[in-house]
């Protein structure tokens, strides 16, 4: 018996050994950019941080707001102090304990450092209190209704306090259910299990693998000979073969963002064009593109035409503007009260399948209106680089979106919004997406925001073109696999037959 009781307990410790040893592999569309939350501006970014970097709180399938290490929350009644109870058995992963000194430093971090990202994502916070160990109080210069759906990503994810003074992007130590391991640029990024989780039974691989393929052909191809096991972001075209494909699941979900045309409306000599000093020029462009013949040709049906930066889930999408239908006798109407005939200028994008089909399609179009497009396909972190130096005319590009509509807005068009790349500045635009920012009452935001942009949608720093959806695909063999609106991968749970 007890030969046999330790054959049946050795079998379960080898069991579980091979399950913690398993790799799981996916492929990313693009390379991310510095591994520093504080710093990083990517969506695959965030994609790799979900399984690093454990938040104050997160969101569950629904867009509600779940605890993550903050165990629960409350607002002062005059909602200028948001206060945290925080978890007590939570390790970072170099084995520094998580309390409410770590959650001050790491706040305090995305607020004051000098390229930080998150600074106009946590504007409203004026200080940070430690009330206890375990407890943290933010205190706020106004009230923000956004702040708790910034703390629901990057401001609110939590890196070890002892390594702030090391190159943290290198070497990242936070206190997800995985821990960095290692990175070769533009070819993959490793996370190792962090065995100390206070979840880790409910996560099954031993190592995490993060490969970027631009190529969706490839990816794909990757993902049917199996070497890797999901990729996010399938290209639509190849959406009818997966669904009829048994070996694989597709797995769509409808996400919070959009994929636009920024257009650089005041940065240095770049901006120097008709496209960037005349609105009218702008709008000719929105009436030379069409949305409906993106979604048919690119899209196969899952790019949903978009005329603003609010999904038709949003609370905040407004009836007020429809899409703009293609135009291009109008849109030669306005070239000609713009004074020009031709418009030539270069239009920058990420280089991967998806987009290359998207940008040739809107070139062609475009031509038969008067523009003449450059098309320059670029390496999506460098094209960001770029963007932000003022280094473009206009680039096509989106944002992955966010469960506050001040996520898709406030940030890219406000004077001093830190992804502001156009370098769009209305003073009356800032004031009514401030008084947005400390309205709570849902009604008076919507009509702050709409407001707002009826002033952007006649302005056009930026130009929206569709709703970005998120079609994952994965292996048969993968079970457990939940898809978020948010386009995350969340792993709890997640098994692979191999």
């Amino acid at each position: 018996m007890r030969t046999l009781l330790a054959t049946l307990l050795t079998g379960t410790v080898l069991a579980t050994s091979a399950a913690w040893a398993q790799d799981f592999r996916i492929g990313l569309q693009e390379d991310p950019d510095l591994l520093d939350p504080h710093r990083a501006r990517t969506f695959v970014g965030r994609i790799v941080f979900t399984s690093l970097c454990d938040k104050l709180i997160d969101v569950d399938a629904k867009l509600n707001f779940v605890p993550e290490l903050a165990t629960e929350w409350a607002w002062s009644n005059d909602n200028r102090t948001l206060t945290f109870k925080l978890r007590q058995d939570a390790l970072f992963h170099d084995g520094t304990p998580f309390n409410a000194e770590a959650a001050k430093a790491n706040i305090e971090r995305a607020r004051t450092l000098p390229d930080s990202l998150r600074k106009s994502e946590l504007a409203s916070v004026e200080s940070v209190e430690v009330v206890d160990e375990f407890t943290v109080a933010l205190n706020l210069s106004k009230p923000d209704a956004t702040l708790l759906a910034q703390l629901s990503d990057r401001a609110g994810m939590m890196l070890s306090p002892a390594t702030f003074e090391a190159e943290v992007a290198t070497n990242p130590i936070c206190s997800g259910p995985y821990k960095f391991a290692s990175r070769v640029q533009n070819d993959r990024i490793v996370l190792e299990k962090f065995a100390e989780h206070r979840e880790a039974a409910d996560y099954h691989f031993g190592r995490l693998i993060f490969q970027p393929i631009p190529d969706s052909t490839v990816r794909l191809a990757n993902l049917r000979a199996g070497d890797i096991d999901m990729l996010e972001r399938l290209n639509p075209s190849d959406a009818e073969s997966v669904r009829n494909d048994d070996a694989l699941q597709f797995m769509p979900v409808a996400g919070l963002g959009y994929q636009g045309i920024t257009i650089n409306t005041g940065d240095g000599e770049k901006a120097d064009n008709p496209l960037g000093r005349d609105k009218r020029v702008r709008q000719a462009l929105q009436l030379a593109i069409g949305r409906d013949v993106i979604n048919q040709v690119v899209g196969q049906g899952l790019f949903e035409p978009a005329q603003q930066p609010f999904p038709k889930a949003s609370p905040y999408n407004s009836p007020a503007f429809p899409v703009v239908q293609r135009d291009p006798e109008a849109a030669k109407a306005l070239l000609a009260e713009a004074g020009v005939e031709n418009v030539s200028f270069e239009l920058s994008f990420g280089n991967n399948t998806t987009t290359q089909a998207i940008n040739e399609l809107i070139q062609a179009m475009a031509a038969e209106a008067g523009f003449n497009i450059s098309l320059r396909p670029t390496e999506f972190a460098a094209m960001q680089q770029e963007m932000k130096s003022g280094n473009y005319q206009a680039a096509q590009i989106g944002w992955s979106g966010r469960v506050d509509p001040d996520g898709n807005l406030h940030q890219f068009v406000t004077c001093k919004g830190t992804l502001n790349d156009s370098k769009y500045c209305n003073p009356e635009v800032d004031r009514l997406l401030n008084d947005a920012r400390v309205t709570p009452d849902v009604e008076k935001r919507q009509a702050l925001y709409e407001e707002a942009q009826r002033i952007l949608q006649d302005d056009l720093p930026i130009i929206y073109v569709y709703h970005q959806p998120w079609p994952f695909v994965l292996s048969s063999a993968v079970s457990g696999f939940t898809a978020y609106p948010d386009g995350m991968v969340r792993l709890k749970g997640v098994t692979l037959a191999r």
